[in-house]
Formats: structure tokens, sequence, C-alpha cells
């Protein structure tokens, strides 16, 4: 019995350095995703949408404090009942008086510091921001603007003059009812919260990691060769 014949060094065939696993045996070489940064989930579209949910909410409630300083801090528009025949009528007392553009005034600058406001209290509870959660921000501090509206209305003179004009008397100053002259304030609460609670965002919010940060600086095939 011979034993085999082992080929010299110079006839073995070339060997390129590789060999595969063998059976039953697994690859160790470390893994490393090509896009680790996407893997990550954020809180779910649920949570996202309570949150959202709660913030309009909340901030919605927060108009009622709106309406309340409103009718506090605007100004009195008076008013002054003659008879005029047989038929009440009801004028300016001061025809070149300011007092119904202040009102507007009033609540558009109330409107503007409720929605910083809000803006900012969001963003410090909520800082990685997200879609639903502007929304309800932005959805909110417009129906904020609404009640506080429709409060200082309620709260304010009654609303039909010629009334109130009967009950004080002939040629005694009351006051007007509370109204917008114009329907844009309403905007000042949205507006002023989404840009604050965007630029925050923008500016300090959280941001997404750079995939290229985490492949690391020789990523490697799962066969342990380098990738080019």
């Amino acid at each position: 019995m011979t034993a085999p014949l082992t080929p010299p060094p110079h006839e073995r065939p070339p060997h390129d350095g590789w060999q595969p696993p063998a059976a039953g045996h697994e690859d160790h070489a470390p893994h490393h995703p090509v896009h680790g940064g996407y893997g990550q989930d954020g809180p779910g579209l649920r949570t996202e949408l309570v949150e959202g949910l709660v913030t309009l909410v909340v901030v919605t409630v927060g108009g009622v404090l709106l309406g309340l300083l409103w009718w506090w801090l605007a100004p009195h528009v008076p008013l002054v009942g003659e008879v005029s025949g047989k038929s009440w009528v009801v004028y300016l007392k001061d025809s070149e008086g300011e007092q119904a553009i202040g009102v507007d005034g009033t609540f558009t600058l109330l409107g503007l510091a409720f929605g910083a406001l809000s803006g900012l209290v969001v963003f410090l509870a909520r800082r990685r921001g997200g879609v639903p959660l502007t929304v309800g921000l932005g959805v909110g501090a417009l129906l904020a603007g609404l009640v506080a509206w429709r409060l200082g209305v309620w709260l304010g003179p009654t609303e039909d003059v010629i009334a109130h004009a009967k009950d004080v008397g002939k040629g005694v100053t009351f006051s007007a009812p509370l109204k917008l002259g114009t329907m844009g304030a309403l905007l000042a609460a949205p507006l002023a919260a989404l840009l604050v609670h965007l630029g925050l965002t923008a500016l300090f919010g959280p941001r997404d990691p750079d995939p290229y940060d985490e492949i690391g600086p020789h990523p490697k095939d799962p066969y342990g060769a380098p990738l080019t």
C-alpha cells in the first residue's frame, strides 16, 4: 500500500486565500448595516396622533383665558342714544375716537402673545415635533381665538344697543358691545404659534442621525471582505 502522492508546491493550483465556511459553522464576521440610521422608528403614529389631539384640546381651552383678557383690557367704545321722532337712534359719542380700532388691536396683540407662548410650551414639552403635533397646535390656536372672541362678546355689553339705550335713557353714554372689525385678527394666534414652534424645532430640535456616520471607516461584506 503506497501513500498518496502530493504534488510539488509549484504544481499546486492557485489559492485565492478564501475558503468557504465549513458545514455547521456560521460566519461570525461583524455585519455593518448600510443604512443603520433608518432602522430606528419614532414613537409610533398612534402616539403622535394622541399627542396632537391632546395639544389641540389644551390649546383650545386656553382660549378661555384669552377671552377674559380681551374682555378686561379692550377699550370701551362710548355710544349715545337719542330719540328721533318715534324711534331710537344710537351713534358714537366720539366720532373721531380710535376705541374701535383699539378693540381689534388688543385682540390681535393678545392673540400673538398667546400663540407665541403656546408654541414655546409645546416645543418644551415635545421637542421632537411631528406633523400631528404641529397640526394640533395650529388648529388649537385657531379654535382658541374663536373661543376668546365669542366669550368676550358674551361677557361684554349686550349686542342689542337699542334696548341698552332705552335702559340707560336718552343722552346717557354707554359702552358698545365687543366685536371684531376684521376677522383676520383670529389668525394672529395660530400664525404666532406655528412660527415660534417651527422656528424652535428647526434651531434646537433633535437631528436625524447621518447614516454614513454609523457605517464606520471600513465597512465589510458578510464574509469579512472590505467593501469598495
